[in-house]
């Protein structure tokens, strides 16, 4: 029944960072009569919480998507290929390398700052009428009726939707209200990330290396430049936060070592407690998960938004090819169906690749160069690494 007081949409998605602005475009993409709107904590257009200094890895399949959706022309020039990929265990004697041209591809995958991403979104949700935006604003209530949610926003405002989509982050305050459960792991670690300036060309290679420290990725970005994130444990974020320009830029260098070439300068740094949360349920009542809302994982493999693309890509597709019912039961069984499998494997092998490379133990350290050492030799036993940063396995 419709409550002729509230504002009537077919879909809205609580959260308008990268996950939710992302699918708020495919949806529009794929269908522009769908009446959306979008409800986001932050006044900006797009929030600039959500769209900040951070660099992200797009497996080469996750471009293909982008692209797909018409956003990838305005992206890929923003973004930089990795061509190359080094794995390496930092004092041991393990280490494999993946190439694009062994797979008979242009890049395994690209990085992308988040910034200009967030530019080109906002200029795309732009260009649709029947998109709405509820800003700065959260959801207060959420009321179930058998045909629709009725959302309460924190300013009085009621919306009715036949499908609610929850794309806030890994602290969804909506998600709690929706009755969803979450199961969380802390690490006891931070992600400490930055810009670095080279002295020489990265020659667009990425680098993983575990260290006595914490893992420190190295991703290549455009105008010589490489986007760290550097896992430590807690006892330390404060005191490399803290450091001078020049004293974190020696620290980086010592943690990593010269294989990636000399850093000449530190952008602005952040950090940030890491953990694995996953929602007891993906689906529940005219509601969706998707994102860092389903599933925030550990960026040890740069899967975290890959996995949300694909969650993006489904969802479009079950609405695309809904019979009637948006938001419905079959709709909704058949999202939570085809995700399952590959939330549950990326969320699984994510969890196990920190517990591997953040344990100390000798036993540990050979058993995990041992299998460096055997991809390095096997091309066989390399080709899932490889499919998986390419996004080719899921």
């Amino acid at each position: 029944m419709t409550n002729p007081a509230a504002q009537q949409f077919d879909i809205v998605i609580a959260g308008g960072g990268m996950a939710g602005s992302t699918l708020a475009v495919a949806l529009l993409q794929a269908n522009p009569a769908l009446k959306l709107a979008i409800i986001e904590q932050q006044a900006e257009q797009i929030s600039s919480a959500s769209f900040d200094s951070r660099s992200i890895a797009l497996a080469a399949a996750s471009a293909q998507l982008l692209a797909q959706w018409s956003l990838w022309p305005e992206l890929a020039t923003r973004a930089c290929a990795i061509k190359h990929i080094h794995v390496s265990d930092r004092g041991h004697f393990g280490k494999t390398q993946l190439t694009a041209a062994e797979y008979q591809q242009d890049a395994l995958g690209y990085v992308l700052e988040v910034e200009p991403f967030g530019a080109v979104l906002s200029g795309k949700l732009a260009q649709y009428s029947s998109l709405s935006r509820y800003a700065p604003n959260s959801i207060s209530a959420i009321t179930s009726t058998q045909q629709h949610q009725l959302l309460t926003l924190n300013d009085g405002t009621v919306l009715q939707t036949a499908l609610l989509v929850i794309a806030e982050g890994g602290l969804s305050p909506s998600r709690a209200l929706a009755g969803f459960s979450v199961q969380e792991r802390a690490y006891q670690q931070y992600a400490v990330i930055a810009n670095l300036a080279l002295a020489e060309g990265h020659q667009h290679k990425a680098y993983e290396r575990f260290t006595e420290h914490g893992p420190i990725a190295l991703l290549p970005l455009n105008a010589q430049r490489y986007s760290l994130v550097y896992t430590v444990d807690e006892a330390a974020v404060n005191r490399i936060m803290q450091l001078g320009d020049a004293a974190f830029i020696e620290h980086i260098q010592q943690a990593f070592g010269y294989r990636a070439g000399v850093f000449t300068a530190a952008g602005r740094r952040a950090s940030y407690p890491l953990s694995l949360r996953v929602s007891g349920d993906i689906v529940r009542h005219r509601t969706a998960l998707l994102g860092n809302s389903l599933h925030n994982v550990h960026p040890i493999a740069g899967q975290g938004f890959n996995l949300a693309l694909r969650d993006i890509a489904e969802l479009v597709r079950q609405v695309s090819t809904a019979p009637q019912d948006i938001g419905g039961y079959a709709m909704l069984r058949g999202y939570q169906q085809a995700r399952q499998q590959d939330i549950n494997t990326v969320t699984t092998a994510t969890d196990a690749l920190v517990r591997i490379f953040s344990n100390r133990s000798r036993l540990m350290a050979l058993a995990r160069n041992s299998g460096l050492l055997a991809m390095t030799l096997c091309d066989e036993l390399k080709r899932p690494l490889a499919e998986q940063a390419m996004g080719l396995r899921s």
